[in-house]
């Protein structure tokens, strides 16, 4: 769209999941804010020196520190009496593992900073190594698929409820393919005051081996399998955004990513058993105060 403050012209992949998440923060928090990000796959397409994606003001900072620098910017906007909203945004990588620390103070401290952790499923700017984020049985670099091992052997970890057990005013899930909600959460976590927590879906091409105009419908059939559950946690109440009204079975979801082709009908019953339960779960938990 004309006008975008993230501009076209970047590095990233065709069909990149995270992208497409860039551009929909920035239409959602509008000029008047300041971005830190992490290193990681939107760092290194979007920023090529001297040139920049970038319509706002942004700063790239190392893989552990986005929340803390994101920290002292809005501390320094508080001291000069300023509204300007402060953005951290990080991968999977630097937002589940290498990161965490300085996201647990930050959300701990209460600081007045949206943190939104886009979670594309691995380390995929440094070769597709498997970050806490990866799913289960999922083959990467480090986890490569082979007779005794079938890829990643842990379960994804849980970094939205991670975060909504610090007790902040706000955290949210939210997915590609349903990108007015996700720029509505965006809009609603910057007019809270404190900490903030998104957590998106951002399908990565060559990471998941899927092809490129097929971004927005694996990004869709996670939330259709109950594989990603979109839902709200504001001010300790739990809200479930969207409910399908019969899930579809995870081989929907998993058939197609190269990441997935390994899976034996034994492991796909797996993964479905597990997702169930999860999601169950979650639903069941839907308009409760959680603290």
């Amino acid at each position: 769209m004309k006008g975008d403050l993230f501009a076209p012209g970047h590095r990233a992949c065709a069909g990149c999941g995270p992208a497409i998440i860039m551009r929909h923060i920035l239409r959602a928090a509008g000029k008047d804010v300041i971005v830190a990000q992490a290193t990681g796959c939107m760092e290194v397409t979007t920023t090529p020196y001297p040139e920049t994606a970038w319509g706002v003001p942004w700063i790239h900072v190392t893989f552990e520190n986005a929340a803390s620098v994101a920290s002292g910017i809005s501390a320094a906007m508080k001291m000069q009496g300023k509204k300007t909203k402060v953005i951290a945004i990080g991968g999977d990588g630097a937002s589940a593992d290498i990161g965490f620390g300085a996201i647990s103070g930050m959300l701990e401290r209460g600081d007045d900073v949206l943190y939104i952790a886009y979670d594309n499923e691995a380390y995929a700017n440094t070769g597709v190594q498997r970050s806490g984020a990866t799913p289960l049985y999922a083959s990467t670099t480090t986890t490569p698929a082979g007779k005794k091992i079938p890829g990643k052997m842990q379960m994804k970890k849980d970094i939205a409820m991670i975060a909504a057990a610090h007790h902040i005013p706000y955290v949210a899930t939210a997915n590609l393919a349903f990108i007015e909600d996700f720029e509505n959460k965006v809009k609603k976590a910057l007019q809270i005051e404190g900490a903030k927590f998104i957590h998106v879906l951002a399908p990565c091409v060559p990471g998941w081996g899927i092809d490129s105009s097929k971004t927005v419908q694996y990004a869709k059939l996670a939330v259709e399998t109950g594989m990603w559950v979109l839902y709200e946690v504001e001010n300790g109440k739990i809200k479930i955004n969207y409910k399908p009204s019969k899930l579809k079975p995870v081989k929907d979801y998993l058939s197609g990513q190269a990441r997935f082709r390994h899976l034996t009908p034994e492991l796909i019953d797996d993964i479905q058993k597990k997702t169930e339960e999860f999601y169950n779960r979650l639903i069941a938990l839907d308009g409760t105060q959680l603290f």
